[in-house]
This record gives structure tokens, C-alpha cells and sequence, in this order.
């Protein structure tokens, strides 16, 4: 696969094209590639082919705050690729515009945005999609220059008038780093956020946990620093191979490095916030879940949730049980070196700080139950502690407990609610408009009969009969599932830490003598719906 990228559309959130910029060939207009787009059925894949267009094209997809970026080229490509580029594309865009990235900006500065387009692509082709390395030769004027000039950011002043190729020689040879960097504060942040995913049986065994990391870091640093960065796994650093899978790494690191010695990341970053680094865990072999074993399960979250369905004398109730884990973080979770937020400067008298990795703070608790389409109506919410709410038109139920309760103390909340199933035929036929109309209050039936008491069995089997059928109904109307929103500081579900942040003095270059920067850690958990149990 030898194609390239033809060209790149910009649309607003009206399906107006509000920026085109042509690579290469002749590729489609804007305004008539977009009706060919949005024929295909919602949701649309971010690959299109379009077979009738004169060449036969493919279409890169991508929609990021309400902006919608289309990519076109009429010969096979690499489709990862492009799609990457696209996502280098609103990187670069948040870099200089500021995010998020709105039409208005980009109509605002099409000179900025023409250039970035223009050195990010060659004739088609790939070219400098770095930050930093853009930083170096996009001309920034006016206002954004100013704002953006603390950053180092070439201008026309005359401070600032050296040409591209001065740049190129002065330039190290690190794509991702710009040259002469310079801060009056030395920083350095690791922020290492995992999302979990977790299914849990209605026994409450986990069928399915995982967890998705993502290694943040932030580096405010003179010069080009040489960092070493060392992990530990929850039981030491030998194993963090076979707990750390499938991981990735930013062009930086230094890759034998971590093949010879698992856990270390050695690396020159950039300039800045970037990611460093993302893996998976597969949490199940760290609790024997998969030996079938209840008992056996040690997977421990901050919340436990347990659903009972077909509660109540007509099986029309069910309940929702949270049980809050105060204890869910280890006790040796104290991190090695400073920690943001949580180090000395952050304790307070009563103890470590809230959010720290030796105190975690859970947060922003919603759980969701989804509900058949059926029913119609929620009757009697009864939360032991926050709000519910029932949203009529998506059948979901909404139970939210705010942070102060969830710190107030306790450790079980309840919820516990009553289905109202559709109309019966007997309900609609007596009164189909529930105002009472169309029934008949006329009486005209014999004063006494011999057949009282055989209507009177008949009646007492048919009302066992009628409650065993509205028990059976009630029982469609039940939730099948429910599932758990929450945010954890300073606690990780892998219980992977931060050993050190070092700074190698000896390959270091420009940083200064006696240069000691500040080091922070922080740690994050969420889950958005990822804990999920089954009914």
C-alpha cells in the first residue's frame, strides 16, 4: 500500500464546510462528498468506500467536539494510518488553537491552521505530526503569538526572526522535542489514570474484570533531560511483564531498555503534557475467580453492588444494594516518592491527605439501571441516601450519591423501587382514556341467586390465578442488569506505583548545576459503567 492522503475536509456541527485543504490530485469537493457521507445509515464506520465517484474513493471518518474531519484518497492505504493522522491533526489543533477546538477558531486563524496542515502532510504524505516539532516551524502572529509566546514559539520580533534552516541546525536530532526549551520552574508530573471494566455474575463472581491504563506525563524541564522512570507491580517489580500486557510506549522510550528490565522507562520527553505509555491488566488471575470459587474471589472495589428483582406480595418491587469498601486500597500504598497532593505539604492534622495514595477518595458514585421497555412508570423511589430519578423516555434509572454522604460514614445504601407495567385489557376496556369514562354505573342484576357461593370459589380461584399471572408479568418488567459509575483518587485497581522519577545528570545536557525539580505522582480509577452485574 503506497496511497496517500488527497485531502482533508472540515465540517461544523450545521454540515458546513468550514476548512478544505487539497494535498494532492483532484480529489472530491467538500460540498459534494458530504451528501455522499451522510447517505450511509447511522452509525456510520470511520471507513467508507464510495465506489460510483470518479475514482472510486475511500472516506476517514472522524467526529471530535462536534466537528466532523473527512480524509479522502482514490488508491489503497494503510487505514490506521490515516485515522491516526487525523487524531494527530486535532492534537495539533488543541496545541495552537486551544481546546476545545471550535469552528470559530479555526475560521479565526486559517493562517495558523494552513501551515500546521501543510507541514503535517507533504504532497500526501505524512510528514511532521509532533508538537514540539511543529512549535518550531509554524509562524504564529498576532494575539495567539503573544499568548503563545512564553512557549517559544517563532514570531516575526526580531528576538525571534531566524530562519528555518538556523532552527533545523540549532534542532536536536529528537523529533518530539523542541530546542531551547526553558522554564524557571523545574517539574515533572506522572498522572497514570485505568478504567475499569468489570462483569460480575448475579452471584456477584466476576466473569470479565480488566483494566485499561494510560501513563500521563508532564515535563517542565530546561534543556534535555535523560529521566528514568521505574514501575513496581503489587508484588514487586519481577512480575510487572506478566501484569502490564499488551503495553505501548511513546516514541521516546527507550525500548531494550524495558525489554531487559521490565518496569524501567527510560526516555527524553517533550516538551510538556504527552502520553507516555498505556497498557491493560487482566485483574481475574489475581483473584482465582477463573477456579469457579466464591470464596476464592479477592477482587476488591470500592463499591459492591448486589440487584434483587421480584420482591413484594405482587413481584412488582426490586432493590439495589451498595456496599461501600472503606478498605479497598492497600495499606502499603504509601508511594516512594513525593506525591501530588498527598506529600508532606498536603497532610493535614487529622491524617494523609484526602485523594492521596495512602488515603483514596471515592468520588462521583452514579449507579444506572436499565429497565425494558415495557415499563411504564417507577412508582415509590426509596433511596436511603442521594437522589433517583427515572428517565421515562430512555427506561434508565438514575441513582446519584453525592461525595459528602459517600464521606459521611456508613458503608450500605439501599434503593429500592415499585414497576408499573403497561395496561391490561381489562384496564383499557374499562376505562381506555384513565379518566373514568366508559363505564357503565347502571345496575341491573338479580337481588339474590342459589349460585352465590360457587361464584364465591370461583372467584377465590381466580383471584390465586390472577396473582400468580401478575407475578409472571412482573417478572418481564424486571432489570436484567445494573451498573456502577465512580472515580478513585490515588488508588489503581492493578496496584501498579511509581517507584522513582530520577534525572541521569550525566546524560542530561543543559539542565544546570544543582537543579533539583519537584516530583509528583498521582494515581486515578474510573469507571464509567464499567462495573457491571447481571440479574
Amino acid at each position: 500500500m503506497n496511497g496517500v492522503i488527497e485531502a482533508l475536509h472540515i465540517y461544523d456541527e450545521h454540515n458546513r464546510a468550514i476548512l478544505s485543504h487539497t494535498y494532492t490530485s483532484r480529489p472530491l469537493s467538500a460540498t459534494h462528498l458530504l451528501p455522499l457521507y451522510l447517505e450511509h445509515p447511522a452509525p456510520r464506520p470511520n471507513l467508507i468506500y464510495l465506489p460510483n465517484t470518479n475514482s472510486p474513493t475511500l472516506v476517514f471518518s472522524l467526529t471530535h467536539a462536534n466537528l466532523l474531519y473527512l480524509a479522502t484518497s482514490s488508491s489503497e492505504i494503510e487505514p490506521l494510518l490515516v485515522l491516526e493522522f487525523l487524531h494527530r491533526v486535532i492534537d495539533a489543533l488543541e496545541e495552537f488553537l486551544g481546546a476545545p477546538v471550535l469552528a470559530h477558531k479555526i475560521e479565526a486563524n486559517y493562517d495558523v491552521v494552513a501551515q500546521l496542515l501543510t507541514e503535517m502532510c507533504d504532497a500526501g504524505t505524512i510528514s511532521t505530526t509532533e508538537p514540539n516539532a511543529l512549535r518550531d516551524v509554524v509562524e504564529v502572529e498576532g494575539l495567539l503569538g503573544k499568548l503563545l509566546g512564553s512557549i517559544n514559539l517563532p514570531g516575526k520580533s526580531p528576538s525571534n526572526s531566524s530562519t528555518p534552516s538556523l532552527i533545523a541546525q540549532n534542532a536536536p536530532a529528537l523529533p518530539w522535542r523542541r530546542a531551547n526549551v526553558r522554564h524557571t520552574s523545574n517539574e515533572l508530573y506522572a498522572d497514570i489514570v485505568e478504567t475499569l471494566s468489570v462483569t460480575l455474575a448475579p452471584s456477584g463472581r466476576p466473569i470479565a474484570a480488566y483494566a485499561n491504563g494510560t501513563i500521563a506525563f508532564t515535563s517542565k524541564v530546561s534543556g534535555v533531560p535523560d529521566i528514568l522512570l521505574n514501575l513496581t507491580g503489587p508484588s514487586g517489580k519481577h512480575n510487572l511483564r506478566s501484569v502490564m500486557e499488551l503495553p505501548v510506549f511513546h516514541p521516546c522510550v527507550r525500548l531494550n531498555r524495558w525489554r531487559d528490565s521490565p518496569g524501567e522507562l527510560s526516555f527524553i520527553p517533550p516538551d510538556g503534557r504527552f502520553i507516555l505509555a498505556g497498557y491493560e491488566v487482566d485483574l481475574l488471575p489475581f483473584t482465582n475467580g477463573k477456579a469457579g470459587n466464591l470464596s476464592s474471589n479477592s477482587l476488591r472495589l470500592p463499591v459492591n453492588i448486589e440487584v434483587k428483582t421480584g420482591l413484594g406480595s405482587a413481584g412488582s418491587d426490586f432493590e439495589v444494594r451498595l456496599n461501600l469498601n472503606r478498605n479497598f486500597g492497600p495499606s502499603s500504598s504509601s508511594l516512594s516518592g513525593s506525591n501530588r497532593g498527598g506529600g508532606s505539604a498536603g497532610r493535614s492534622f487529622g491524617g494523609p491527605h484526602a485523594g492521596s495514595a495512602a488515603a483514596p477518595l471515592l468520588q462521583d458514585l452514579v449507579v444506572s439501571v436499565p429497565l425494558p421497555s415495557e415499563v411504564r412508570n417507577l412508582l415509590d423511589l426509596r433511596p436511603s441516601k442521594g437522589d433517583a430519578t427515572f428517565n421515562l423516555a430512555d427506561k434508565v434509572l438514575e441513582w446519584h450519591i453525592p461525595t459528602k454522604e459517600l464521606s459521611a460514614g456508613g458503608s450500605y445504601y439501599g434503593l429500592r423501587c415499585t414497576v408499573l407495567g403497561p395496561f391490561t385489557e381489562e384496564q383499557e376496556d374499562a376505562d381506555p382514556n384513565g379518566f373514568g369514562f366508559g363505564k357503565d354505573y347502571t345496575y341491573d342484576e338479580p337481588y339474590q341467586s342459589n349460585t352465590d357461593k360457587k361464584t364465591k370459589k370461583n372467584e377465590g380461584a381466580s383471584e390465586s390465578e390472577k396473582d400468580a399471572k401478575r407475578i409472571a408479568q412482573n417478572k418481564i418488567l424486571m432489570p436484567s442488569s445494573a451498573s456502577v459509575s465512580f472515580s478513585v483518587k490515588g488508588w489503581l485497581s492493578s496496584g501498579i506505583k511509581v517507584e522513582s522519577i530520577l534525572i541521569d545528570p550525566r546524560k542530561s545536557r543543559g539542565l544546570g548545576e544543582g537543579v533539583k525539580p519537584y516530583k509528583g505522582v498521582k494515581y486515578l480509577t474510573v469507571s464509567k459503567g464499567g462495573v457491571e452485574i447481571r440479574c
